[in-house]
């Protein structure tokens, strides 16, 4: 799926459609995945690979620091100005870079890209941006634990996301939103890092009631099955079942991972390698998604079965919730 370029955005059943060109998004997804890969086994194969992704987003980052998220095949820019939630993806990806054995050079280009980026954060909208530049805080902060600045930033964002939650939730609907859409993991996933980072209570306390009321939500019959993007799930509304896409998968492997890192409560756990098995068919439909001849991942399921599609979002989805499992093993095998 990768060029000389970057990451291509989709494929066509298992070959690269270069119609569709790349994302920032995607790109930074890639640069994440390739960094933790980079930072568990110490192969530095994939240097290469976070080169080229990192050179992507330096390309799409505009003079005044927000981000382009569409370039085509023939490099040509597809938008003014990307969305919020692409410029919060940079903002995790350049930080996860920061907190990493990168070479210097590597990183200085990464908190450049970020350094721009951030001071847009005051003005995001959407809890999903915010959220994903808790993600890039937490480990900027541990690049550069002595600036005191990076914790001051990580609470007025986390408590901008508490005070969504305590406009939102009720006794039955403890959310952050009047709805449940994609990605949704990544809100508490972002407080449990925010309550890593700082200590503070509160932030921990709504982590845990919306990650249970996600959990809860997404289980059906002792099965995960992700809230379907065919009109998603508003209160007093009923839920989609259908289409399940892989990132929702991902997305809740990775926070139950980081709940169960800061709580130590086996539901968490458990929660995780239930979205995970997802992918190798413990879902409504038996079906398993992972393609272990070639790596690929298919792009969800839908009604009539998998969507034989093997995008870069759900290729990508399937590696980072692996290389999360892989992360925790050392802990595991002390329990």
């Amino acid at each position: 799926m990768t060029d000389d370029v970057g990451i291509l955005q989709h494929s066509k059943y298992a070959t690269p459609n270069k119609k569709e060109g790349y994302t920032t998004d995607d790109n930074a997804r890639a640069l994440i995945a390739c960094t933790n890969y980079l930072m568990l086994f110490n192969d530095a194969s994939v240097k290469g690979l976070i080169d080229t992704y990192l050179g992507l987003l330096l390309y799409m980052q505009k003079s005044d620091g927000k981000m382009h998220n569409y370039l085509g095949y023939d490099r040509k820019l597809l938008d003014e100005t990307g969305s919020e939630d692409c410029m919060g993806r940079t903002l995790w990806a350049c930080g996860y870079c920061l907190n990493s054995k990168l070479p210097e050079k590597t990183k200085l280009m990464s908190k450049e890209i970020f350094d721009k980026v951030f001071k847009w954060t005051s003005s995001f909208t959407s809890p999903r941006a915010k959220a994903y530049s808790i993600m890039g805080l937490f480990n900027y902060q541990k690049a550069y634990p002595n600036d005191q600045n990076v914790k001051l930033n990580i609470v007025a964002l986390a408590d901008q996301l508490t005070k969504h939650f305590e406009l939102k939730s009720s006794e039955d609907w403890e959310w952050f939103e009047s709805y449940l859409t994609y990605s949704n993991s990544r809100l508490p996933h972002s407080l449990f890092l925010a309550y890593e980072a700082t200590g503070k209570n509160r932030y921990l306390q709504v982590a845990t009631k919306s990650m249970k009321f996600l959990i809860n939500t997404q289980t059906i019959n002792d099965i995960f099955v992700p809230i379907g993007n065919r009109g998603w799930y508003r209160k007093g509304s009923n839920r989609a079942i259908y289409d399940q896409q892989s990132v929702e998968a991902s997305c809740t492997t990775e926070a139950a991972i980081a709940a169960f890192r800061n709580t130590g409560e086996e539901v968490y756990l458990k929660a995780a390698y239930d979205a995970f098995e997802w992918f190798f068919g413990r879902n409504l439909q038996g079906l398993t998604l992972y393609d272990s001849e070639n790596g690929s991942c298919c792009d969800g399921i839908t009604p009539q079965g998998l969507n034989q599609n093997r995008g870069s979002e759900s290729t990508l989805a399937y590696l980072q919730a692996r290389l999360n499992l892989e992360e925790i093993k050392p802990s595991q095998s002390n329990r």
